[in-house]
């Protein structure tokens, strides 16, 4: 690396900061370009033409076509986790030569965390799975401005104690109003809930296309097969994860979902509090869901049972060992009288580890 050309750059949607960083030297000589990816290219290319040249940037809104473009002409190029960066306490002035300048420096002592690139197919279907969360946080909030509408005015919906179920929707279009604007604001709540609820069902079955889409297919054979994780959940662990391969252990996959808990010990004191929360909150969140299945007593229903047909018997066995493990983890927990937000969070914990070792052969695990 220290004969090497490194070039940060610090990019935004119209310009970018490129830090040169010369072999030998200490500071970096700044450009500043536009960020259309063939002015880069030229650039670099400029570069590369004087000795090797290894690139790198802050992974963030742009996204992954730069990686890409330089990765197709041969040129190394990594994307850095920006919450891994190390930050002086003291250091006030934020500026984008700064940026860069910096990151060339920190990159080329080794300082920092490269992120994994995922496939072109992985990133449609996680932006996929992604527009589904927003449309389902749409019609959240949607169905809040439709039932507030009706409390102010009194109107509560007691038949049953589940609402948005068909007696419920019923009961929503079967409202009449003494005055013309209420009617018409109702129907205009209504109306927007009805939308959101079409386009969510119009995503959800785009999402079922994906399926049989490599290299995601694999993937969510094997994760059907256990307990709370339906086909949805399994193509967005399928997706959210990447190549379980990358991780040497199951430890390490916990940590990347944030699942672990942090830690503050100094001497012989030792104190864990709650979990960090650091990676990908949309692998933990699903993690998290499926886990409050394991509450249950252990059993192969006639769904999972659908489920399981053509995969492989050991991870088949492997998501029953799962069921066991898991329910009696949630039990002890139980008995101590532990809060069951806390419990379901310890489960899912353990439940990545399993779902990371029936997405990979005991060959692609360190031997020692």
């Amino acid at each position: 690396m220290k004969s090497t050309t490194i070039i940060a750059f610090d990019q935004h949607a119209a310009t970018t900061v490129a830090a040169v960083l010369l072999p030998g030297q200490r500071t970096s000589a700044l450009h500043t370009l536009t960020s259309d990816s063939a002015t880069i290219l030229r650039f670099v290319e400029h570069l590369r033409r004087q000795g090797g040249v290894h690139c790198c940037y802050e992974a963030g809104p742009c996204g992954f076509e730069l990686q890409r473009a330089l990765s197709a002409r041969g040129i190394p190029c990594d994307l850095i986790a920006p919450a891994l960066i190390p930050r002086r306490a003291g250091d006030r002035i934020k500026t984008d030569r700064r940026d860069a300048g910096q990151l060339a420096v920190l990159y080329r002592a080794g300082a920092l965390t490269a992120i994994h690139i995922p496939t072109e197919q992985e990133e449609a279907a996680r932006d996929l799975l992604r527009c589904r969360e927003d449309i389902r946080a749409d019609l959240l909030r949607a169905r809040h401005r439709l039932s507030k509408f009706l409390l102010r005015h009194g109107r509560r919906f007691t038949a049953t104690k589940k609402a948005w179920s068909r007696r419920h929707d019923a009961w929503l279009r079967a409202q009449t109003w003494p005055i013309a604007a209420l009617d018409q604001t109702h129907r205009a709540y209504l109306r927007a809930v009805d939308e959101v609820v079409a386009r969510l069902c119009a995503v959800e079955e785009d999402l079922r296309a994906l399926l049989d889409l490599e290299p995601l297919k694999p993937r969510v054979e094997r994760l059907r097969c256990f307990r709370g994780i339906d086909d949805l959940t399994a193509l967005t662990i399928a997706a959210e994860l990447g190549d379980p391969r990358r991780f040497a252990t199951a430890p390490s996959v916990m940590a990347f979902v944030g699942l672990v808990p942090s830690e503050h010990s100094s001497g012989t004191k030792r104190a864990q509090g709650a979990i960090t929360k650091t990676g990908n909150a949309h692998l933990r969140r699903v993690l998290v869901e499926a886990a409050w299945h394991y509450r249950h007593h252990p059993f192969v229903s006639a769904v999972v049972r659908h489920r399981q047909r053509g995969a492989p018997a050991h991870v088949i066995a492997h998501a029953w060992t799962a069921q066991q493990r898991l329910h009696r983890r949630y039990q002890r927990l139980a008995a101590r009288g532990k809060p069951k937000q806390h419990i379901v969070t310890a489960v899912a914990r353990e439940l990545t580890g399993f779902v990371w070792a029936a997405l990979t052969q005991p060959s692609d695990r360190p031997t020692s």
